[in-house]
C-alpha cells in the first residue's frame, strides 16, 4: 500500500510544483528563480509540519505519512532544479543572484522547516 501512496501523492506533488512555481514566476518575475524558491520554501514548511504531526500524533498512518513525505514532497520540492538554476546564474556571470539564490533557499528553507515543526507542536 505504501508504494501506491508514494505514486499517487508523487503525481499530485509534481502538479502542485508546476502550479506553485508558475505562480511564483508570474508574481515576482525571473530576476531570481523565484518559482523554485517558493516551492522549496513551502515544501520545507509543509514537510516539517507533516513529519512532526505524523510522529507525534496518529493523524496519518505510517503508509500515508510515507506517501506524503516521499511521494508528494519528493515530487513537489526540487533540489536538482535549484542546483541547475544556480549554476546557470554562475555561468551567466550573475554571481550576486546566484549567491542570493543559495542563501535564500538554504536559510529560508531551514527556518521554514523549523516553523512547520513549531506549528505542528501547537496542535
Amino acid at each position: 500500500m505504501k508504494v501506491f501512496y508514494i505514486g499517487l501523492f508523487g503525481a499530485a506533488g509534481c502538479l502542485a510544483r508546476y502550479w506553485v512555481s508558475g505562480w511564483g514566476y508570474a508574481l515576482f518575475g525571473r530576476s531570481l528563480p523565484y518559482g523554485t524558491l517558493m516551492v522549496n520554501m513551502l515544501g520545507s514548511f509543509l514537510l516539517g509540519m507533516l513529519m512532526e504531526a505524523g510522529l507525534r500524533t496518529t493523524i496519518f498512518s505510517v503508509d500515508v505519512r510515507t506517501g506524503l513525505a516521499v511521494g508528494f514532497m519528493g515530487g513537489f520540492t526540487t533540489f536538482s532544479t535549484f542546483s541547475y538554476e544556480t549554476w546557470r546564474l554562475i555561468e551567466e556571470g550573475s554571481l550576486w543572484q546566484a549567491g542570493a539564490t543559495v542563501l535564500l533557499n538554504v536559510i529560508a528553507c531551514v527556518v521554514l522547516a523549523g516553523l512547520g515543526i513549531y506549528v505542528a507542536r501547537q496542535f
